[in-house]
């Protein structure tokens, strides 16, 4: 029965008149087996050498195509306390609707007239600046008229020692015209002495000659004190022209000085009301962040800070909002091994959570329920979870995607890469082999193009 030797026993033996011979040998169901395995593995080495498409796999979310299209949340510029609610989560609201109100918890800012009492402050300190412009204007004209003054004086000064110096030309003239007339008198009187020894002239000529020789000699020494007294009022009119100099400067020092500290009070006065006008408008503006509004048109998702009476700090998140016009993309993450196969515009196919489909991921063409779409952006960085993030958006010549579709809803992309026997996919697969390195269809046409053009 084994047939270990040469000696077949069926070949001696009709099995078939035994009664397990003809149980046995009498049924063809196993010819039938053995027609079905013959079949199905002429169908799977034809299989093997079917096209399948490599792809890329990645589960991901569905998102707005656009940043201001997403859902936000909306925080208040100020800290402060909820005082009334005006909208309800489900509700739709247009941009600039108000959402919610509230009220100040800093002390600064409790006065319902600080705009008021702000605007009186401006007012005063805007007349004080007023006032040192005034106090700035007339030290100018004080300083002006000080100089015109100065000017005056000086002039006159400048006159007067002119005076003196000519008077001291009189006098030294004079002075000489008095020595000349002595040098005279002594000749005459010498002469009329001579002439009285000689008994020519009487005595009482000689002394009239002394007496007119002690006259000249008198009236010399009067113009020497004459010329003296001259010289002495012109050092004495520089001295004036001196002293109008250091009085004027003087004065118009301090009238500057002056002016120099009215123009720091009114530049100082200038800032406040500046500073002032500042806080006023930040007040008008604050005034304004009281009433919470929405950004933009859409739905009202959550009140994340419910309640009336609760408090929050500045930037603080209140509720949240979904635009209600928004385009629908996915975004996925594919391992960085991947990365480098992926490029803008690529057709990419997605099964959205929700929505039956029956997937081959290799025969796109095949596949029920997938939609299609195209890579518009590609992340340069990666992501927490050590994968690169990859951004779809609805492909315009594939099916148009759900309505029902909602932001947040899960995905699963897949994106097309070669075509390639299945047998190389299984080896690839059982190798753990990355998909086959390519260039898009316009990469390879513009490569194309540069080697005919070098040739």
């Amino acid at each position: 029965m084994l047939n270990i030797s040469n000696n077949q026993l069926h070949k001696k033996v009709d099995l078939s008149n035994y009664k397990s011979g003809k149980e046995i040998f009498n049924k063809n169901y196993y010819k039938f087996f053995n027609k079905f395995l013959l079949a199905a593995a002429i169908i799977g080495f034809i299989t093997l050498f079917l096209p399948w498409t490599q792809n890329i796999t990645g589960n991901g979310l569905v998102t707005t195509l656009y940043p201001d299209q997403r859902p936000q949340t909306i925080q208040s510029q100020i800290p402060g306390r909820i005082e009334q609610w005006f909208v309800q989560e489900g509700d739709r609201v247009k941009k600039g609707d108000t959402i919610l109100r509230i009220s100040e918890i800093k002390s600064d800012y409790f006065d319902d007239k600080l705009i008021e009492r702000t605007n009186q402050q401006i007012n005063a300190k805007s007349s004080s600046v007023t006032s040192y412009k005034g106090k700035v204007d007339a030290l100018n004209r004080q300083i002006a008229a000080l100089k015109t003054e100065q000017k005056l004086k000086t002039e006159q000064a400048k006159n007067k020692l002119m005076q003196s110096k000519l008077k001291v030309q009189s006098d030294s003239i004079d002075l000489e015209a008095a020595k000349t007339n002595i040098d005279i008198a002594k000749r005459q009187f010498n002469r009329t002495q001579t002439l009285q020894k000689e008994g020519l002239k009487a005595v009482k000529d000689v002394e009239d000659k002394r007496v007119k020789l002690q006259e000249k000699k008198a009236k010399f020494i009067s113009q020497q004190n004459k010329l003296l007294a001259s010289k002495n009022n012109v050092i004495n009119t520089q001295i004036d022209l001196n002293q109008i100099k250091v009085t004027y400067a003087d004065k118009i020092s301090k009238a500057q000085s002056n002016m120099f500290t009215a123009k720091s009070s009114q530049f100082d006065a200038e800032a406040q009301v500046s500073k002032l006008e500042n806080s006023n408008s930040n007040y008008k503006v604050r005034n304004s962040l009281l009433y919470i509004t929405a950004p933009q048109n859409g739905i009202i998702n959550k009140a994340i800070k419910g309640g009336i009476g609760g408090t929050f700090k500045e930037g603080e998140d209140l509720v949240g909002i979904m635009p209600t016009k928004y385009d629908l993309a996915v975004e996925t993450y594919v391992r960085p091994i991947d990365l480098p196969l992926l490029h803008i515009g690529e057709k990419v196919r997605v099964q959205f959570d929700g929505w039956p489909a029956i997937v081959f991921s290799g025969w796109p063409n095949v596949s029920y329920g997938t939609y299609g779409a195209k890579v518009v952006a590609i992340e340069n960085f990666i992501s927490e979870n050590g994968k690169y993030r990859i951004l779809l958006a609805p492909d315009d010549s594939d099916h148009e995607w759900p309505k029902a579709i909602r932001v947040g809803s899960g995905a699963r992309t897949i994106a097309l890469l070669e075509d390639v026997p299945i047998w190389f996919e299984l080896w690839r697969q059982l190798n753990s082999f990355p998909p086959n390195y390519y260039q898009p269809e316009v990469e390879k046409k513009g490569n194309l193009t540069k080697r005919r053009n070098s040739i």
